[in-house]
């Protein structure tokens, strides 16, 4: 395994009326810093939140910039932004998370080994609480099915890295109030073909179904919950 060639990690947290949930998701960080030998900045991007979200942040450490008007693809902008300011954008790896997810210790580690090995953005894979699957098999066997193929099928924000000069060389996250995610990576598959796809290490993500954007795992969660039992594939006998 070669050198990943990073001085530095920046990771963005877009967060909106988040303090519920931000400690835990920043303690998460804090501990996959720990496990990398670079250093990490974290960068908790509040946009139009109506709670101590920023507060919370800053008492954790984090580096907070606050935004007026609500939308998650400016926000990872924002944050992204501030990040890459003042750094060689081709050694700093830029990561992403969300308030509601927790990411596992050797997330940062995994994504550098990825790195050292050529490359260029990670793009991983979620998971819910255990106790929470009971809630959401319809969702659960349908995200199954993504997992299975190879590469796998899934994209998210809740766990998402690339390397800065690629970053800024596709021209970031939109300003978009969803799919920011999907968009950057559909413009980093264009410019490279080193965007590596992985199953280990999920991310554990809040299993609401109420989120903060129009979009999203609490969507796709809600939605399933409210689809009608699937159609038997061979058509039951008539009675009569």
């Amino acid at each position: 395994m070669r050198d990943p060639d990073v001085d530095g990690v920046g990771v963005v947290v877009p967060a909106r009326d988040e303090e519920d949930s931000l400690a835990r998701c920043l303690a998460a960080l804090g501990r996959a810093a720990g496990a990398v030998a670079v250093p990490v900045e974290i960068v908790v991007a509040v946009n139009a939140t109506r709670d101590r979200s920023a507060d919370v942040a800053r008492a954790w450490g984090a580096i907070v910039v606050e935004l007026p008007l609500p939308g998650v693809g400016a926000a990872r902008a924002a944050g992204a932004s501030r990040l890459l300011q003042g750094r060689d954008a081709a050694r700093t790896w830029l990561a992403t998370t969300d308030a509601d997810s927790v990411v596992p210790p050797g997330w940062l580690a995994h994504h550098l080994a990825l790195a050292a090995d050529g490359a260029d953005a990670v793009v991983g894979t979620i998971r819910l609480d255990d106790a929470e699957l009971g809630h959401h098999t319809t969702w659960w066997r349908r995200y199954r099915g993504g997992l299975a193929r190879t590469p796998h099928a899934h994209v998210h924000g809740a766990n998402l890295a690339v390397r800065g000069s690629l970053y800024l060389q596709v021209g970031g996250f939109a300003a978009v109030p969803a799919h920011e995610d999907r968009d950057l990576v559909t413009r980093l598959d264009t410019a490279t073909d080193r965007v590596v796809r992985t199953v280990a290490e999920p991310v554990l993500t809040s299993g609401r179904t109420e989120g903060r954007t129009p979009s999203g795992v609490a969507h796709d969660l809600r939605a399933a919950r409210a689809a009608p039992p699937a159609v038997p594939s061979t058509p039951c006998p008539v009675e009569g």
